[in-house]
């Protein structure tokens, strides 16, 4: 019923404008690294470090953390047993591995002409002890915004969050059974007002929370990183963990 309600208010909102039409922005982007690199950029968009103690490589010569396998990315966290200072970012953790991270070339912005958008992907996340990752948007101009599609902090319970300011948050947490097998993660975003946005969460296919958020005109980049330690909870693992990606789908009404 949900769906149902939510589709229809795309079709009065698209009909009203006889020029408005849905693009897809990203749409199977893992097949080969020339159709990735046309979409996504290696490391977070600011560089390689973050919050946590895993430090971002990866390049178009460098897949020893980022590859493709089979239509998916990969994500491979590993120890390192050498020191390599901290993070030259806040908290500035002890950096004891290395990892990868990618994001969209592109920015996403809700305004009059972009109303609606719909962001969804398929993952495998760990979610051990020490394992920290996230599929997210975060503002390309500033912190806030920020709302996080996928999040696990060393437990089976994701974290659907939306920041406002750093303590203005909404979240919504829900445990998910099976976690080692793909689910699907989903955002539906209108805008409703000239400052606020509604935000939909789903886990495959099931509506699950809204937020609102006056993040309208305020550009996003998507990211998806795979970091450690930090805000998980439990006992980091010794060895190499993996997060997969696939079916990340980025689309929008565009009313001009």
């Amino acid at each position: 019923m949900k769906f149902f309600a939510l589709s229809s208010l795309l079709f009065l909102t698209i009909v009203k404008n006889t020029n408005a039409y849905w693009e897809t922005l990203i749409n199977d982007s893992l097949k080969d690294y020339g159709t990735f690199e046309k979409y996504w950029a290696y490391l977070y968009p600011w560089g390689s470090d973050h919050n946590g103690s895993a430090r971002m490589y990866g390049a178009p010569d460098d897949h020893n953390h980022v590859y493709l396998e089979n239509n998916s990315v990969v994500l491979q966290a590993c120890r390192i047993n050498w020191d390599e200072g901290k993070s030259t970012a806040n908290p500035h953790p002890v950096i004891h591995y290395h990892s990868g991270a990618i994001h969209s070339i592109q920015t996403f912005t809700i305004n009059d002409q972009y109303p609606n958008y719909e962001i969804r992907g398929e993952f495998i996340a760990p979610t051990t002890g020490g394992t920290w990752p996230a599929f997210w948007l975060n503002g390309a101009w500033t912190w806030p915004p920020e709302i996080d599609i996928l999040e696990f902090k060393g437990t089976t319970t994701n974290w659907f969050n939306t920041f406002r300011t750093s303590s203005d948050v909404s979240t919504y947490k829900e445990a998910i059974s099976n976690p080692n097998t793909w689910h699907e993660y989903r955002l539906w975003i209108s805008k409703v007002s000239d400052v606020n946005m509604d935000i939909h969460f789903y886990i495959d296919g099931k509506w699950r929370a809204k937020h609102t958020a006056n993040h309208v005109g305020k550009p996003f980049h998507l990211i998806m990183n795979l970091q450690m330690e930090g805000s998980a909870s439990g006992q980091a693992p010794s060895g190499c963990t993996l997060y997969r990606g696939r079916n990340i789908y980025v689309g929008r009404s565009n009313e001009r």
